[in-house]
């Protein structure tokens, strides 16, 4: 039966926004409603493309929201974190990295850079320079064939945005869709792709919880257009499978036994 929607969770700790009310009065609801509710009234720009189907997932939930039946049932998780990456359970990362590594797509945002899951999978520290300081950020679409960068100009400003700066310690990207240069004279690579496993990872720079990024209409477009480019396409559990040969095997006169004797006409010598 095809595929009629596309199934997301957007995942976020929930911290600052009851903890600040500076941050809680731009994220009533928390980072993750603000952006659940974009990505569904987001259309997508294709005829014929698939609704999506969002809920969300915080710290303080029983298993971080993430338990193994949600996660059965999602396509894309988006994941939003900054101050509580320790306090995430290792046991949720490695259900996670399995899930990315049979076929689910992850979007990680802004300071998700140092997120468990994230470094878990691609294998580097993920550091980077930081500064805040109410910077403007362009945003400059260096792939604008990419579908993550459909709908959108050469490139869109933030006028206020937590600077980072390269060196970013990250793998070499698959594609590399945006590039960051802020008003203090930085730049950063600030929309990467990756694969691991059959599971599609991207990774978007903007979106600080002290500033309304996440109201801006085309950070809003980036996260519905990378949802869909991250949706799975297969979905398959990983095996180790002893494999029977598909061919007749024509019989030898040597063969290296299993505990590493070379036999001749079936006897050891």
């Amino acid at each position: 039966m095809p595929q009629s929607r596309i199934s997301v969770i957007v995942w976020n700790e929930f911290q600052h926004e009851r903890e600040n009310p500076a941050v809680r009065a731009i994220y009533p609801d928390g980072l993750h409603a603000t952006i659940a509710a974009a990505l569904r009234e987001t259309p997508g720009l294709e005829p014929g493309a698939l609704a999506l189907e969002v809920a969300t997932a915080t710290l303080d939930q029983p298993e971080h929201g993430l338990s193994e039946e949600r996660l059965a049932g999602c396509d894309v998780l988006v994941w939003w974190g900054h101050k509580a990456h320790d306090q995430v359970s290792d046991a949720v990362v490695e259900r996670v990295q399995r899930r990315v590594l049979e076929g689910m797509g992850l979007i990680v945002l802004h300071s998700g850079h140092f997120s468990k899951i994230f470094r878990r999978l691609l294998g580097t520290h993920c550091s980077l320079k930081w500064r805040e300081a109410d910077e403007k950020e362009r945003v400059w679409v260096v792939e604008p064939a990419h579908p993550i960068a459909a709908g959108l100009g050469e490139y869109f400003e933030l006028p206020y945005e937590e600077m980072y700066g390269e060196r970013f310690d990250v793998p070499p990207p698959d594609e590399t869709v945006f590039i960051s240069w802020f008003e203090g004279g930085e730049v950063f690579r600030s929309g990467l792709c990756w694969q691991r496993g059959h599971g599609r990872i991207f990774y978007f720079r903007p979106g600080h919880e002290a500033y309304p990024t996440y109201h801006d209409a085309n950070v809003q477009r980036v996260l519905a257009n990378a949802v869909r480019w991250a949706a799975p396409r297969v979905r398959i559990a990983d095996r180790c499978p002893m494999s029977p040969p598909l061919e007749k095997l024509s019989a030898k006169e040597m063969a290296f036994a299993k505990v590493g004797i070379l036999q001749q006409g079936g006897e050891a010598r």
